[in-house]
């Protein structure tokens, strides 16, 4: 039977915390508004508009944050090279997953520009069959969509698929999707993440018995 796995990428593939935080104090300091790392923190595995909305005080017209989203991310991409690196293990189970002919997919809030770049980047692309990105889905995580979409988009029913996040909305989407989840404690605590069936400090910690266990 054909089991899948669904990565999310902020975090997971990639630690791009710093390039996202700098990106967002930009924009918001450019139209003389304020985020904290905390409210950062918080919001960070959901997409850009349920962001904009949640940290916002003023409401503004969906146009209007379609374009601050987009500007957004056109100040995170000019900093990949600089702020982002791939995690420790992530080389390894992509290799392992595909060498024992497992689905895979990119399952990210991202815009799906950004998705690109990162796999270009470091070169991941090729283990991956799919790449589904939650931008403009019309709920962000914790809505279950994205992975629901990421499995179908390889044909493999959800309880038969394996997600890795490491958001705390993230765990809570897979769970609603009915999904396993192994969480990376890359952005939030072990005890924020304690939902998740499984919690580790990075990729490097993961064994064979474990991927076996959860997608048996």
């Amino acid at each position: 039977m054909t089991k899948a796995l669904l990565w999310d990428m902020d975090g997971v593939l990639v630690d791009t915390g710093e390039a996202h935080f700098s990106a967002w104090k930009a924009l918001f300091a450019k139209h003389s508004w304020s985020i904290t790392r905390e409210e950062f923190e918080e919001t960070f595995g959901m997409s850009n508009i349920p962001i904009l909305k949640e940290l916002l005080e003023e409401e503004l017209p969906e146009s209007r944050l379609r374009d601050l989203a987009a500007e957004k991310e056109t100040r995170f991409r000019e900093m990949i090279d600089q702020h982002v690196h791939l995690l420790p293990g992530v080389q390894k189970w992509l290799h392992w997953a595909r060498e024992r002919g497992y689905r895979q997919v990119v399952a990210s809030s991202g815009e799906m520009s950004n998705i690109v770049a990162i796999l270009a980047t470091f070169g991941l692309g090729n283990y991956f069959d799919t790449v589904v990105s939650g931008a403009f889905l019309p709920h962000s995580k914790p809505d279950p969509t994205i992975f629901l979409q990421a499995a179908a988009s390889v044909g493999v029913a959800p309880q038969d698929s394996l997600v890795l996040e490491d958001g705390v909305v993230g765990v809570e989407a897979a769970h609603r999707a009915g999904i396993k989840c192994v969480a990376v404690t890359t952005t939030h605590s072990a005890k924020e993440l304690s939902q998740a069936d499984v919690v580790i400090d990075d990729l490097e910690e993961l064994s064979e018995a474990i991927f076996r266990r959860l997608l048996a």
